[in-house]
C-alpha cells in the first residue's frame, strides 16, 4: 500500500467508523436510553470511538472495528425490537455513506470541472477508499456472530431457548473472528454480503 492509499485509508476508516458508531448512539438515544449522551459517543470525533486495534484491521484488511457504544436497553420501550433496531443502525449508517459518495461522485463526474490528472487520481482514490471500507465495515459487523452487530439481530429474532444457547457462543466469538480473518475462511461469509451492499451502492451511480 503506497502512502497516498494509507493515508486515505486511515482517514476514511477513521470516518466510517465514527459515523457506525454515533448511528448506534444516536439512535439508542431516540429510543430512549440517555447513556451514550451521557458518555459522550453522540459525535463524529473519531477520538470517542477510537479502538486502536479495531482501526488498523480495517485499515489494512478491510476488517474491523470501533469502541463499541454503551447501551442500556432496560431503557428501551420495546426490548427486543429496539435492540434489533440500535444494532443495525450502525451498518445501514456505512451503507448510506456508501451510497451517497457514490452518487456524489457519479454527479461530479458529469460536472464541466477541469483538474488535473493528478487531482482526479487523487480524488477517485479517496472516494473508492471511503465507499470501499464503508461496504466492508457494514458487512463485517453484519456478520451473526458475537459481539458483531449482526448477532444481537439473531439473538432477537430467536425464541428464548434457542436465543439462550445462541448466545453461549459469545465468549468465544472473537477468537472465531480472529481464526476467521486469519485462515481466510470468514472471506466465504462475508463476500456474499459485501457483493449484495456493494451491489445496492452501485444503484446510487
Amino acid at each position: 500500500m503506497d502512502l497516498e492509499l494509507l493515508v486515505y485509508s486511515v482517514l476514511a476508516a477513521l470516518f466510517a467508523i465514527s459515523i457506525h458508531e454515533l448511528a448506534h448512539g444516536a439512535v439508542a438515544d431516540r429510543l430512549g436510553d440517555p447513556t451514550p449522551r451521557a458518555l459522550g459517543r453522540l459525535t463524529l470525533n473519531p477520538l470517542k470511538h477510537l479502538d486502536p486495534i479495531g482501526l488498523i484491521m480495517l485499515v489494512l484488511f478491510r476488517l474491523g472495528w470501533a469502541k463499541p457504544v454503551e447501551v442500556n436497553p432496560l431503557r428501551f420501550k420495546n426490548y427486543r425490537r429496539d435492540i434489533i433496531l440500535v444494532a443495525l443502525a450502525g451498518p445501514l449508517a456505512n451503507l448510506t455513506v456508501a451510497c451517497v459518495i457514490n452518487l456524489l461522485s457519479s454527479l461530479l463526474i458529469r460536472l464541466p470541472i477541469s483538474l488535473s490528472p493528478q487531482y482526479w487520481s487523487a480524488l477517485s482514490k479517496l472516494i473508492f477508499v471511503n465507499i470501499q471500507l464503508n461496504i466492508m465495515l457494514a458487512a463485517f459487523n453484519l456478520i451473526p456472530l458475537p459481539p458483531l452487530d449482526g448477532s444481537r439481530v439473531v439473538a432477537n429474532l430467536l425464541p428464548l431457548k434457542q436465543r439462550l444457547a445462541y448466545e453461549r457462543i459469545a465468549p468465544y466469538g472473537p477468537f472465531i473472528l480472529i481464526l476467521g480473518i486469519w485462515s481466510g475462511l470468514l472471506d466465504y461469509v462475508i463476500w456474499p454480503i459485501a457483493s449484495l451492499l456493494e451491489w445496492i451502492v452501485k444503484g446510487f451511480g
